[in-house]
């Protein structure tokens, strides 16, 4: 893993009207041309995304979206796709064409942005084509606007300087293990090879929890489930078993009660999620009953075998603890639903491929409907009858 996923990337999403300068604005931002520039209204049909090193801050991905003000049918659609988008961001920049301040649009965005707890800033254009009246009355219509001209380079720098202070002031990123045990642990990974892991690696959520032991200084030993009993054997004083949640069964029954388990799914929803509202999900699993709808949330597109973990096997094992059939509907990526009141129950993956902010908006929406919602791992946890276990190492 070369580059940082874009999912442990703070999302910074660019709005504001067709023409407003938005494209030229990230390509400077970028130092490179990747968003497509034209005097042509509506040149921005769908988001487009660009990762990049924002220094000294770190990893973030910047997305440029369509213009808000196109009344068209298929501008309805590209602004519903924009909107969309806004339930994954960490950040937004709303650019102000100067020569054509449209406050009603951006009054519009910022009510739906406020849904989301984003905080933005605005960023007013071209100001090398206005006028000191018309700055003074931008500035009436706008709190705190940054002044920028994307064609001439003015004040780009300055804009940076702005996002990082702005992001440096917002929720630090979780550890996946470095808070829950000290410098110098040990820490025994259980990788089950089977038909779903990638030929010649390891899959991402194992290759994260390496990279978080690694900063943290604590020692880490990985091995197959089937040798996992030897691996205790050669170990003293192992502090923490990390296991894939398919392995849960075995692993408890070969690691001594008094060693600590947990699964790489479950240290996902607390990084990525709230742990404890997937806690008290998977505590309501006890009241499935057949025939109801359950909403399955995968955060990858992949090709589906007989093994696969979300199409298969938790459907599976959500049935059994059912006690019969269950309907099932599948969302992909950062979809979710608009008909959430339909379900009985969402079921989220270990949300490695999407950020932290998608995932707390969907926790919030079922909170706000009233429907349970937990993770593969934990589900595989209550099922296996291990779930206080599971969960020791966060008390």
């Amino acid at each position: 893993m070369n580059n940082t996923p874009n999912a442990n990337r703070k999302h910074i999403g660019i709005y504001g009207n067709t023409n407003s300068g938005k494209s030229s604005l990230m390509n400077k931002i970028l130092g490179q041309e990747i968003s497509l520039v034209s005097n042509v209204e509506g040149t921005t049909t769908d988001p487009v995304q660009k990762a990049m090193e924002l220094i000294p801050f770190g990893p973030v991905l910047l997305i440029d979206t369509a213009g808000l003000e196109d009344k068209s049918e298929l501008g309805k659609m590209r602004i519903k796709k924009s909107y969309d988008y806004l339930k994954r961001l960490d950040f937004a920049m709303y650019v102000v064409d100067g020569k054509n301040p449209d406050i009603s649009t951006y009054k519009t965005w910022k009510r739906e942005a406020n849904k989301y707890n984003i905080p933005h800033i605005v960023v007013v254009n071209k100001l090398d084509k206005l006028k000191d009246n018309e700055i003074d009355n931008i500035n009436k219509e706008f709190k705190n606007p940054i002044y920028v001209s994307a064609k001439e380079n003015t004040n780009i720098d300055s804009l940076k300087e702005t996002i990082i202070k702005k992001l440096e002031t917002e929720e630090e990123d979780r550890p996946i293990v470095g808070d829950l045990i000290d410098y110098g642990s040990k820490v025994v990974l259980v990788v089950p090879i089977d038909s779903e892991a990638p030929k010649g690696r390891i899959i991402l959520p194992q290759v994260q929890v390496i990279r978080d032991c690694l900063d943290h200084g604590i020692k880490t030993y990985v091995v197959r489930d089937t040798e996992l009993v030897d691996a205790i054997k050669d170990l003293k004083d192992i502090d923490l078993v990390i296991t894939d949640s398919q392995a849960f069964k075995e692993a408890d029954a070969m690691i001594p009660k008094d060693i600590k388990l947990t699964s790489f799914s479950i240290l996902f929803a607390r990084q990525k999620g709230e742990l404890k509202d997937f806690i008290n999900g998977a505590r309501k699993l006890k009241d499935l009953k057949p025939g109801q709808k359950v909403l399955m949330c995968e955060s990858c597109t992949h090709n589906i075998s007989h093994e696969d973990i979300g199409r298969v096997k938790i459907p599976k094992i959500l049935e059994k603890i059912a006690g019969g059939k269950l309907d099932f509907n599948f969302k992909v990526g950062y979809d979710f639903t608009n008909d959430l009141e339909n379900y009985d129950f969402v079921i989220h993956c270990g949300a490695c491929m999407v950020n932290r902010k998608s995932v707390i908006n969907k926790i919030n929406l079922c909170k706000e409907k009233n429907i349970p919602i937990t993770n593969y791992g934990l589900v595989i946890a209550y099922f296996t009858g291990i779930l206080d276990r599971s969960i020791e190492i966060f008390k």
